[in-house]
């Protein structure tokens, strides 16, 4: 789920830098295999780190930024698709909090 969300960010924070939007939804799961533990420090660190330049960027935009439109007119609103992008998160951290509490259970579901 982290490598999903950053996926995301990822895509948002090449269209801040660049104007361009290239990623894909059928993509937004293709994680590498993890085989070490620093593996997985990587996707965190990279998460933290684009969470905080999405930050950065966002609040830098001006109220004709957020309402200009993204990318192609179907997709409507920069702000549109920013509040669907922390909407998305905001489910992901969900299912992450369930999990921990599943896992601290110990019970097999």
């Amino acid at each position: 789920l982290c490598f999903h969300v950053n996926y995301y960010f990822t895509g948002f924070l090449e269209f801040f830098k660049y104007g361009t939007f290239t990623i894909k939804d059928r993509f937004s799961f293709d994680m590498p295999e993890l085989s070490e533990e620093s593996d997985w420090e990587d996707i965190r660190t990279a998460l933290l780190t684009n969470t905080e330049s999405m930050t950065r960027s966002i609040e830098r935009l001006t109220e004709n930024e957020l309402n200009a439109t993204f990318v192609k007119q179907e997709y409507g609103t920069l702000r549109r698709n920013l509040e669907a992008l922390i909407e998305h998160g905001y489910y992901h951290l969900g299912q992450l909090v369930l999990i921990k509490k599943w896992i601290r259970s110990g019970q097999e579901h």
